[in-house]
């Protein structure tokens, strides 16, 4: 990794930064050698109840310092793509501020009359009457939508059911498959990659899934970087088909990377200037 110029970085957050509340060895010091060697960076989750403000301010809690204009939600991700298929269009939402705020900014409208879309979301009261509604509202012929394919999350107590279980569910009952945004779609690292103006050929991707942050990387041409402070054990990374450009132990272990990697680009940078 070292031979190839790296400008900007893509983390996941929980697993790579935080685990629930509190902050993983090494978060803060990666995010502030981030800024200190000016290099542009984002935040990305699949999470999509909270909003950009909610990610900051529980992160600063955890004295994680990262702007609000550096995370990327799989709920803005979904905002875009609605935006960019049919501008200004209907939905009815199954989801929490996160999901709704980034439609409303959009300008789509919320409604549970003919939608043009089903959005499913992640949120902590998935009700009865929401899922049969949204089911009815498919038969009618509403596009489905859902903002990740995650089948569970993590809670102090164990796992919860999320997105993708919810989805299966509705796709049981309608025969209708969702349209998947969130990771490992690559087109949310596209669309991160949009918004840092970045190439994917000089960003390195960190997380701590395989089947999502590895696979997500790999498709959309950047290389990754696996932490084994998540979802994905040291013994569980070689049944892949695929593999993580490095696998390192945490965030920690990126720190001196990320240093090391930008003198090489100033380096570079500064040979550039002297041939010029």
């Amino acid at each position: 990794m070292t031979t190839k110029c790296v400008k900007s970085w893509l983390t996941d957050m929980d697993g790579v930064l935080v685990h629930e509340e509190s902050a993983l060895p090494g978060a803060a010091d990666f995010i502030a050698t981030l800024k200190d060697h000016g290099l542009p960076f984002l935040v990305l989750t699949n999470n999509s109840i909270f909003t950009p403000r909610d990610l900051r301010a529980r992160l600063l809690a955890a004295g994680i310092d990262v702007p609000e204009t550096a995370i990327w939600t799989s709920a803005l991700a979904t905002a875009q793509f609605l935006s960019e298929q049919r501008p200004e269009g209907t939905a009815y939402v199954i989801g929490e501020a996160g999901l709704t705020t980034a439609l409303h900014d959009v300008g789509y409208v919320m409604t549970t009359r003919d939608p043009e879309y089903v959005v499913l979301g992640e949120t902590r009261t998935y009700s009865f009457e929401a899922i049969t509604r949204a089911i009815q509202l498919i038969e009618r012929g509403a596009r489905f939508i859902a903002t990740n394919p995650d089948a569970t999350g993590p809670s102090p107590s164990g796992s919860l059911p999320a997105t993708g279980s919810v989805a299966a569910l509705i796709t049981k009952a309608t025969g209708v498959e969702p349209y998947f945004v969130g990771k490992p779609n690559p087109l949310m690292m596209r669309s991160a990659l949009n918004r840092l103006e970045a190439h994917s050929e000089t960003t390195v991707m960190i997380g701590d899934r395989m089947d999502t942050d590895v696979l997500s990387g790999l498709e959309a041409g950047l290389r990754s970087i696996l932490v084994l402070t998540g979802s994905t054990s040291a013994d569980q990374v070689d049944r892949f088909p695929f593999r993580p450009t490095r696998v390192l132990g945490s965030i920690a272990d990126v720190v001196p990377l990320v240093a090391e990697l930008a003198e090489v680009a100033d380096a570079r940078l500064g040979g550039e200037d002297d041939h010029a």
